[in-house]
């Protein structure tokens, strides 16, 4: 499923329009972001949580030539399903 077949979706749901429906999930997503940027965590009771991972810095190898290099400390987005989600799947 892509984008525009998600908002699809949501507006058949919601029986809002498409447009409204592409407003509402693009506030969630933004909403998202904002809130990882700030080191927040996110919890939807039943579906997961969003939260951001720590990557510490380490060495790799560049799989070209083989030399080592430094590959530096990052954070990263990470998502968590829930045990509903999970049962829902499964």
């Amino acid at each position: 499923m892509n984008k525009n077949e998600l908002v699809a979706s949501i507006a058949e749901k919601t029986g809002l329009k498409k447009t409204e429906a592409e407003k509402a999930l693009k506030a969630f997503t933004d909403t998202v972001a904002e809130q990882l940027k700030k080191g927040d965590k996110i919890q939807l009771v039943g579906f997961g949580t969003f939260e951001v991972a720590e990557r510490p810095a380490r060495e790799g190898r560049n799989p070209r030539t083989g030399a080592t290099m430094k590959i530096k400390a990052s954070k990263a987005p990470k998502f968590k399903a829930g045990k509903a989600l999970k049962d829902s799947v499964n």
